[in-house]
């Protein structure tokens, strides 16, 4: 009997043995080096992708990180342009509280008298560069033993607030300017990227930094941001591309107008720009070089890949290039089109992974969920305003909260001032300019169509209510009136945009989708700007 149980004993600790190394070797298939690929685009529609639209668009791989990972159908840039959304994704807060609120450049106070389009307010001022104070997402994986590294436009300060005074060990082509101003094509005039052979391609060249840096560091962890200038004006592409969608939209049918005349501004309504298709499709080349640098280098399975972007898709102001439709619309703009982003979160060891979720998320909760994916602490009194997606990634729940927008700023492409918040399905705006308010509930109304303030005016005022008690919590800055203001010479200003502006971007439109189309120079130098 005493031989039984000693047997039984021992059968028991083998059994517990066993069952303890079952678990090891669960938890082991997480790896012990984790890399993150953020790759952020500038100025982006949640449409501009095969993934949703592939009766126009090309992009294979982006998509493919969207099949292969999570798609958040209601993720959100923290801004509707692009200084204020970079920065909340750095800093894990929303740009009332960190205040940049416009684009770093723009014209605050009375300069905006420079425009001379005699507007009613005078859009409040905002920080100039991203603040030394905070300990931002790069600063916090490279305390935890990570190469950090960035490639492309930066945008939240002159020099002394740039990528490598911000926590990134590399810096590649990020500095001052917000746009490309050598355009897509070398030479860049670019003060931190080194020009290569004439025409060589922009985005192509900042995948091929990326994948360097990545194979230089893969012996470690690291976390490499490629940030894309594309698909920012000036729009540009070769003329192999431009004749493929060129095709594409005469086979679609080329309707004989697309642009309608909203507020300030002309938006276009069709998604038909060959030029800017093809600048689209270079940029998921250039995506589809670093996924394959991962696949090559033995990474993929232990990297983290992100994809979003910075604001919505330009479809007034700027380089027009596309429509942002069914979303109401764009960048620079308070409605869905302005802010709703592609936003996919790939991570490889998840494997029973939610291939799609609808909550709302934003650019805020990149920094908590990406130290939580890799195994490191939050840091809550730093990205105040994000939230960790680590739940939602798995099939969890997080809890509701209020999303924030605050633009105090008319900016260049027709948006108005106006601050933004939404809870739920619930989306309220308030309008600086005159004080009114809009209520959307976007599970019924995604276009934002129906304005039903009046039919739930306990709604309205409770969300009102809490979007100001947050403002006023964090000092957030506000327009004023501008004493010197003009309704008829405003009157003047918008009766010439909505003809001879329209009128111009139509022709532009036609020209571009024309046989003949021939823009008298290097392709790459496609692209005119409407004044």
């Amino acid at each position: 009997m005493k031989k039984v149980t000693i047997l039984l004993s021992a059968a028991i600790v083998l059994l517990m043995s066993c069952n303890t190394k079952q678990k090891v070797d669960e938890k082991s298939k997480e790896p012990a080096k984790k890399n993150i690929l953020f790759i952020l685009a500038d100025d982006y529609g949640y449409n501009d992708l095969s993934y949703r639209n592939d009766s126009f668009y090309e992009t294979p791989n982006i998509d493919r990180i969207a099949k292969e990972g999570t798609v958040f159908n209601n993720g959100y840039a923290a801004c509707q342009v692009c200084s204020p959304s970079r920065a909340s994704i750095m800093n894990g807060k929303f740009p009332a509280r960190h205040g940049i609120t416009d684009w770093i450049g723009a014209r605050e106070g009375e300069k905006w008298r420079e425009k001379k389009r005699f507007s009613k307010l005078m859009p409040a001022k905002y920080k100039h560069s991203l603040s030394h104070k905070d300990v931002t997402l790069p600063e916090a994986l490279k305390a935890a033993g990570y190469a950090t590294f960035f490639a492309g436009k930066w945008h939240l300060g002159e020099k002394g607030s740039w990528p490598e005074d911000h926590g990134f060990d590399v810096n590649k082509g990020g500095w001052d300017a917000g746009g490309p101003r050598g355009g897509y094509f070398s030479p860049y005039k670019n003060d931190n990227l080194k020009d290569g052979k004439d025409g060589e391609n922009l985005s192509m060249r900042l995948a091929k930094e990326t994948v360097n840096f990545m194979k230089e560091n893969k012996d470690n962890r690291f976390f490499a941001y490629l940030s894309f200038y594309a698909v920012h004006g000036k729009i540009q592409t070769t003329k192999d591309k431009w004749a493929k969608y060129r095709k594409k939209a005469e086979k679609n049918g080329i309707a004989e107008t697309s642009f309608k005349m909203k507020k300030f501004l002309p938006m276009r309504e069709t998604q038909d720009n060959p030029i800017y298709a093809g600048l689209v499709e270079s940029m998921d080349d250039a995506v589809g070089e670093v996924l394959k640098g991962l696949e090559d280098l033995g990474l993929a399975e232990n990297t983290i890949v992100v994809f979003t972007s910075d604001n919505g898709g330009v479809s007034a102001g700027d380089s027009n290039s596309t429509s942002n439709l069914p979303l109401r619309g764009g960048k620079g703009y308070q409605y869905e089109g302005g802010i709703k982003e592609p936003y996919f979160i790939k991570v490889p060891w998840i494997k029973k992974r939610i291939k799609e979720n609808n909550t709302p998320v934003t650019g805020t909760d990149f920094y908590p969920t990406l130290l939580d994916l890799v195994g490191l602490k939050l840091k809550p009194k730093e990205h105040l305003d994000g939230v960790s997606l680590l739940p939602l990634l798995t099939g969890g729940t997080i809890k509701e909260r209020p999303l924030i927008w605050h633009y105090p700023h008319y900016g260049n492409q027709g948006g108005e001032p106006s601050s933004v918040i939404r809870k739920g399905d619930w989306k309220f705006i308030h309008y600086y300019e005159d004080g009114r308010g809009e209520l959307f509930n976007l599970k019924n109304d995604e276009a934002e169509i129906h304005e039903i303030s009046k039919e739930n005016q306990e709604i309205a005022s409770a969300l009102k209510t809490e979007l100001f008690n947050y403002l006023k919590e964090v000092g957030a800055n506000y327009p004023e009136k501008d004493p010197t203001y003009n309704a008829a010479l405003e009157a003047a200003y918008l009766q010439k945009t909505a003809t001879k502006r329209l009128e111009s971007l139509e022709k532009q439109r036609m020209s571009y989708l024309s046989p003949d189309f021939d823009p008298k120079n290097d392709w790459w130098g496609s692209f005119q700007t409407i004044d």
